[in-house]
């Protein structure tokens, strides 16, 4: 029965992503280290870790993969009254911290308890100290109701986890984001695996290979680490630059 490889904290190699487990999720390591140096490179092979507190490191690698096109986000006729009405502001890695600890204690249907774990909370802030790793914040009256983080190589964002705490606040944080990278010369958004809240923003399932020849060709674009601030005024372009839905 075939197993999924044993990881040593050195050095920092995965085995080729064809020899991860055939199942959909794609189990394809155990071990390593949860370091910026570790992270950076799973990434930047379309590997990321999830697991339980309880649990060795486990590094997967989906096949199919779910991936957000950013040119594709759909927009829904509800959401964009909600975006409307103007009563939300966004910031970016304004409140990193604050933005993974309230993924971290969201409920989510099918989950019992969460893989944010202090470890892997630790993990994310020490990436996030040296500008690969980012929040989307949503604001309402100056309260934090909504949020998003992931990674940034090159020019991919690795979404990680969002949370809302009021309607379609982590789905404005999506758009807010998708205006950003947009901008930025971005042109994906790793999702990680299928869930109908991607899937109704335009979400889509495509191959590891084709994943991984978008890695290649993106995750090598010059942008450099730093921490991110909105550079325009994304309420006022997000109607003319996504697909919008009744």
């Amino acid at each position: 029965m075939q197993q999924p490889y044993w990881l040593d904290t050195h050095p920092i190699k995965f085995p080729p992503s064809n020899l991860a487990l055939t199942d959909p999720d794609g189990l394809l390591a155990v071990g390593g280290d949860l370091t910026p140096e570790w992270l950076l490179k799973a990434y930047s092979k379309g590997i990321f870790p999830w697991f339980n507190e309880d649990e060795h490191i486990l590094w997967w690698t989906p096949n199919p993969r779910s991936v957000l096109f950013i040119a594709d986000l759909k927009v829904r006729k509800s959401l964009k009254q909600a975006i409307r009405k103007q009563q939300f502001k966004i910031t970016l890695d304004t409140a990193f911290s604050e933005t993974v600890q309230n993924c971290a204690k969201i409920t989510r249907p099918g989950q019992d308890g969460t893989w944010i774990s202090d470890r892997m909370y630790k993990s994310y802030q020490k990436l996030h100290d040296k500008g690969h790793a980012h929040s989307v914040e949503v604001w309402q009256k100056e309260k934090l109701v909504g949020g998003l983080y992931g990674v940034a190589i090159g020019k991919v964002f690795f979404g990680e986890s969002m949370f809302s705490k009021a309607s379609d606040a982590s789905k404005i944080a999506l758009v807010a984001l998708c205006g950003q990278l947009s901008e930025w010369g971005f042109n994906i958004i790793d999702t990680q695996v299928e869930t109908a809240h991607l899937k109704s923003l335009g979400a889509q399932l495509i191959t590891r290979t084709h994943f991984e020849s978008l890695l290649k060709a993106d995750t090598v674009k010059e942008f450099l680490p730093q921490k991110w601030h909105l550079t325009y005024n994304w309420e006022a372009v997000y109607l003319n630059t996504y697909h919008n839905e009744q």
